[in-house]
Order: structure tokens, then C-alpha cells, then sequence
């Protein structure tokens, strides 16, 4: 369903995250969607209409308690289950708060995002996705705190956005 919905760039999300997953034995699936009411799903999850409605209904912003307390807590209980080596890769937009001010303060410096996203759309790390999924070269990875996250491009509410974190967190 959300590959349906959202097409190249969570097509491109899924199918590398399948072809790179490498989740510690017997500690958890190494594959997780975020939803914008219920947390952390797999992707094996069937959706219902009544939940693509109530997914509608609530908006994926990091002051949204809705979205953010479902995610805080099944984010907080998979940083249990991996433990404190375990690496967390995120594969969506690292550009605002959304995903980041939520799963920072529980990853750390373990929450890492692919840097040749930096400066891309949904659509070119879509594609990106896709290729390196079918040649089989993993992207690389640095820590979402790393300064160069927003790239050169990014707005100026985005790079406010960081100064502000990187300036309560030194």
C-alpha cells in the first residue's frame, strides 16, 4: 500500500532496505515503516481503509503528539531490543524535524541517514535507492547530527531548524 501511494521514493526505500537490512540475530526486524499514528510498522502490515483514514487524520510533524508518542515509545523499545551497538539507518527525510527530533535523542549517535541524500528530492533518493539496491552497492552512511545534513541547498527554516539543535546539544 504505501509503495502504491508514494510510488518511486518508497519503492526505492523498501526494496534497498530488503536487499541491505542486517538486523542483529534474533533481536529484531531490521525493516520498519513509520507511521503517522501508530508508531513503527512492518512493512509486512496489512493497511485497512480505516487505518489509511485515521493515517489521514493526523499530520507527521515532531510537536504532534498523535504521531510522536506512538513513535517515541516503539522507537524507545527497539533501542532496547538492538542494544547499544546496533546501528539505526534512516531512509527518510533528514531535511526537517519530523523523523529526527523524534529518533535522535533515543538513537543518538547510532541514527545515521545515507550521505548522498544530501541535496536530493524524494524522488532522485528514490531512484537512488532502486539502483544501488539492483547493483548491490550499499550507499554510505553518516550520523543525522553530522553538520552536512541539510546540504547547500537547504531553506532557511530547515538550517535554523539544525543551528537551533546543534546549538542546545554542543
Amino acid at each position: 500500500m504505501f509503495s502504491f501511494l508514494s510510488g518511486l521514493y518508497f519503492r526505492g526505500k523498501l526494496t534497498y532496505a530488503r536487499n541491505f537490512e542486517n538486523p542483529p540475530p534474533r533481536k529484531a526486524s531490521g525493516i520498519h515503516i513509520i507511521t503517522p499514528t501508530d508508531g513503527l510498522c512492518s512493512p509486512q502490515l496489512a493497511v485497512s481503509l480505516r487505518d489509511l483514514e485515521r493515517f489521514a487524520t493526523v499530520p507527521i510533524e515532531a510537536d504532534e503528539s498523535r504521531y510522536r508518542l506512538p513513535l517515541e515509545a516503539d522507537a524507545t523499545k527497539l533501542a532496547e531490543k538492538i542494544g547499544p551497538n546496533c546501528e539505526v539507518v534512516l531512509l527518510g527525510s533528514v531535511a526537517t524535524g519530523k523523523y529526527v527530533d523524534v529518533l535522535e535523542p533515543i538513537f543518538g549517535e547510532r541514527l545515521l541517514f545515507p550521505r548522498e541524500f544530501v541535496g536530493h528530492g524524494d524522488m532522485a533518493r528514490g531512484g537512488l535507492m532502486l539502483q544501488r539496491a539492483a547493483s548491490g552497492i550499499e550507499l554510505t552512511y553518516i550520523p543525522v547530527s553530522h553538520p552536512t545534513r541539510l546540504g547547500s541547498r537547504a531553506t532557511k527554516k530547515a538550517r535554523a531548524e539544525l543551528d537551533a539543535r546543534l546549538a542546545a546539544n554542543p
